[in-house]
């Protein structure tokens, strides 16, 4: 797959998604159930073992306890593929998990969205500075995620991270709470997509594009054609698979991604 240089690193320009490894559907608590079940340790190494098979060496994945062990047992087997670490929200001290996931071998590292939503909204940007001063300290390629464009607006305008990452949707408030709520009455929005896709075309740093499909709510074919016309050159694109619905399904995205975006 083709890749482009990161920072430090060569990233393959499609990244694999985690969100599911941990039961995050967006399609409501009864699927989340499903993935959490479906996704035991052992197929969680075979996903890797597939994605680095079809052509991808980095993972999207959260600095919960869960994921960092089992990334240490694929490593210790022979598993190459890097990690960019999510912060996760639940653990409250974010500048923690940043320090613990760049001492644990992470390539990148960013604020979760929801957290980044959070502070943005209540103003808290020194908290956005502290975080971005803590990913500098510890030497990792800084990012910051997120699914509000206001947000992501101010941190192209106010910081100066090496990415973006910007989310298409902005599927549940998080103004007054940084951590994602499983319900059936998510929203995806269209329009909001146009509006992230309009700003990404104005962010002088690569961008990371994610929930392209909106959380798996649109259809596959149509989104990779949307993505031929919405990333830069430079940018990358973080898709989650959930292998328990198509166990081919790491190596039929990566050949339309190339196909589409070549």
């Amino acid at each position: 797959m083709n890749k482009i240089k990161f920072g430090k690193v060569e990233v393959a320009r499609l990244i694999l998604g985690s969100n599911m490894m941990s039961g995050f559907s967006h399609k409501g608590p009864e699927k989340d159930r499903e993935m959490v079940r479906y996704y035991t340790a052992e197929r969680i190494l075979d996903a890797l073992k597939k994605a680095e098979a079809a052509g991808i060496n980095t993972l999207c994945a959260r600095t919960d306890n869960h994921i960092k062990r089992l990334l240490v047992e694929y490593w210790d087997k022979g598993g190459t593929i890097q990690w960019f670490a999510q912060t996760a929200s639940e653990l409250g001290d974010q500048v923690k998990a940043i320090r613990d996931a760049a001492a644990l071998g992470a390539k990148a590292v960013y604020v979760h969205g929801g957290q980044v939503d959070f502070w943005f909204a209540q103003k808290k940007y020194d908290l956005l500075k502290d975080a971005l001063k803590t990913m500098r300290d510890c030497g990792v390629i800084a990012g910051f995620a997120g699914h509000s464009v206001d947000a992501h607006a101010w941190i192209r305008d106010n910081l100066d991270p090496d990415f973006q990452m910007c989310c298409y949707y902005d599927p549940t408030p998080r103004s007054d709470s940084p951590h994602h709520m499983s319900t059936q009455g998510e929203k995806w929005d269209d329009a909001h997509r146009d509006q992230m896709v309009k700003l990404i075309q104005g962010i002088p740093r690569p961008v990371i594009h994610y929930k392209v499909f909106a959380g798996g709510n649109r259809p596959i074919q149509a989104g990779f054609q949307f993505l031929k016309t919405s990333m830069r050159k430079n940018d990358l694109v973080c898709i989650g698979h959930y292998l328990g619905d198509n166990p081919d399904m790491l190596g039929e995205n990566v050949k339309t991604f190339e196909r589409v975006l070549n």
